[in-house]
């Protein structure tokens, strides 16, 4: 039998594809349980899915429609802005639950050898079903008011995909210095609410005055949000720069982030 020889991984290495795919197993199971704890003894359960993205967006229905009566390209605003938080709980959700995962299963990472990138990657699977859960209702409200998408309704998969590999990738990064500096769980959830309101979630692109238009535009997120309402809302097709840019951006980061954690993984144990 041929020994298995474990090696600390090299300062800029590529994650372990192969090692990664033969533990998918482990994979499965760590989120497996995070679906499970996450509703365990709770009064609603899987209910909390839904009630937060409806509470947020009648809120931003009441304050950036109503009240501000900012543009939502022809679509009801309420519709507008569920959709949009769908997509950005998708985001911020995966990036809030990954970051903490190697500190919270700190017993495991320093004790039991297996690849560490899966702990934080597992968590995308509770993010993920909280979206299907979620783009089921988004689904009836389509039916509701009467707003038919059309064709790119199919490129869906696409963009949970490309928002989901943006947010793994942040996640990953921010998984390995939150080993080393525990600031990164006080920093991040500003970043995030930053993010919320600098990304146009609660607003169209089009409310941006032209003047800082170029100003928000360098945000692939704000590229990656106009796709997917292009595609479950059927409004304006965005640029076709922003299209690729995007999957382009997903890829980057998500490889950029592999990479730091790939970095940090050989002083996790000590530091942990």
């Amino acid at each position: 039998m041929r020994p298995t020889v474990i090696t600390p991984p090299g300062r800029f290495a590529l994650p372990p594809w192969r090692e990664l795919w033969e533990a998918r197993e482990v994979a499965f199971r760590f989120g497996q349980r995070d679906i499970v704890l996450r509703y365990r003894q709770t009064f609603i359960g899987v209910a909390w899915v839904l009630i937060q993205p409806l509470a947020t967006a009648g809120i931003f229905a009441l304050v950036f429609g109503a009240v501000a009566q900012l543009p939502s390209g022809g679509v009801p605003y309420f519709l507008f802005s569920f959709m949009s938080m769908l997509a950005w709980t998708l985001f911020s959700s995966t990036v809030s639950r990954a970051a903490p995962s190697l500190v919270a299963n700190q017993a495991l990472v320093s004790k039991v050898f297996f690849p560490r990138m899966l702990v934080p990657l597992s968590t995308a699977s509770s993010t993920l079903l909280d979206f299907g859960v979620g783009f089921l209702l988004g689904v009836v409200l389509l039916v509701i008011y009467r707003v038919n998408p059309g064709w790119p309704v199919l490129l869906v998969p696409v963009w949970v995909l490309v928002i989901g590999a943006t947010a793994v990738g942040i996640g990953l990064a921010a998984s390995a210095w939150m080993v080393k500096y525990r600031d990164v769980q006080y920093v991040l959830p500003w970043v995030l609410q930053v993010a919320l309101y600098a990304t146009p979630v609660a607003y169209s692109t089009d409310a941006v005055p032209a003047e800082l238009q170029p100003l928000f535009l360098v945000n692939p997120l704000a590229w990656m949000m106009d796709g997917f309402r292009w595609s479950v809302l059927g409004t304006a097709m965005p640029p076709a720069w922003q299209l690729i840019g995007s999957a382009i951006a997903a890829v980057v980061v998500f490889f950029v982030g592999a990479t730091i954690f790939q970095r940090y993984e050989r002083v996790f144990a000590d530091l942990i």
